[in-house]
């Protein structure tokens, strides 16, 4: 079984359109045995949202809903889908038509090749430069802090093997980083070149705040930035040695330099600024250490719909999380 999971968010408009193209495009290539998961990220739409998804449901049986209590994320919204899916092989899409069903039989000809994860790479983007910039810096980090491959072009249209799936669902920590957790589950990864269509309604949901909660969930995933940041603690320090010597060879020279002008100049060279956003990084690691203690979850499921009975979840997760309806 083919199990498309698609966490959704303000999209009322197209996810009906995405539900039946999908659908209509795997009776095409001889993938028949399917189902969809659709993951209702608490949209701030007046409940049109959820609405949609539970039409769907109820007008087909291969459509499974799960309405998450409060905004968690497309990241974390994925886990919860993927947690309920029922599959052997996983796709992932967006739910707002710029990923096109029509591409599908491009990534299902790559993954009948064996590999394990099967990435659509765009060519040329349909997004506002901001949107842009920001995915290039999660780029970079990525290939930084996680090894990522730097020829590989990722995004949120995916398939992935049920190893995989596995592998990815049995982390419980609430700053989920999809990439991260692929990439330490295979290396057996390529990507396939897809077309990236303009929206078809409405505006990317990933404003500023949210690209910077992202990026913040590599440190996760990685112990190189508190490397970074001793190596460069290292260097300041030699470089403030370095000018302290420069500083008092001037001071000999020059006797008129004022006293005291030397160590203040030291002293802030060495520790203004690049301390606080070093300090602020190991205070990232020992809070989300401590909200982890705390079991902070990924997200709190309100109601299932079309699921006769929700999957166990793991005795990791937190309790409030089974306290939705199922209907």
């Amino acid at each position: 079984m083919y199990s498309i999971v698609i966490p959704c968010y303000k999209s009322a408009e197209t996810i009906g359109t995405v539900v039946s193209e999908t659908a209509a495009e795997m009776d095409r290539i001889g993938r028949g045995d399917y189902e969809f998961v659709l993951v209702n990220d608490c949209s701030p739409d007046q409940g049109a949202t959820i609405r949609k998804l539970k039409e769907l449901a109820s007008e087909k049986e291969y459509v499974k809903v799960i309405d998450l209590a409060k905004n968690s994320g497309q990241h974390n919204a994925m886990m919860a889908g993927l947690r309920a899916a029922s599959g052997d092989v996983f796709v992932s899409m967006d739910d707002d038509m710029q990923t096109r069903p029509s591409e599908l039989h491009k990534m299902f000809e790559a993954f009948d090749g064996g590999f394990d994860v099967v990435y659509g790479a765009y060519p040329e983007k349909k997004e506002s430069l901001f949107r842009r910039f920001g995915s290039w810096v999660n780029k970079t980090c990525a290939v930084v802090f996680l090894g990522r491959p730097k020829n590989l072009r990722t995004s949120s249209f995916w398939i992935i093997r049920k190893y995989v799936r596995d592998s990815i669902v049995s982390y419980d920590g609430a700053h989920t980083y999809l990439l991260g957790l692929i990439l330490r589950s295979t290396s057996n990864i390529t990507q396939v070149e897809v077309e990236h269509f303009e929206r078809e309604n409405g505006s990317s949901g990933y404003t500023f705040k949210a690209l910077l909660r992202l990026w913040s969930n590599i440190i996760g995933f990685t112990v190189k930035p508190l490397r970074i940041a001793m190596g460069g603690g290292m260097i300041i320090s030699a470089g403030a040695i370095v000018f302290a010597i420069i500083t008092f060879i001037r001071k000999l020279v020059h006797t008129s330099i004022d006293p005291g002008w030397t160590s203040i100049i030291v002293a802030i060279f060495f520790s203004l600024g690049v301390e606080l956003f070093f300090i602020g990084m190991v205070g990232e690691y020992v809070g989300r250490t401590y909200m982890h203690i705390n079991r902070e979850p990924q997200y709190i499921v309100r109601a299932c719909y079309n699921l006769e009975e929700r999957k166990e979840e793991s005795e990791r997760m937190n309790p409030e999380e089974l306290q939705g309806d199922n209907n």
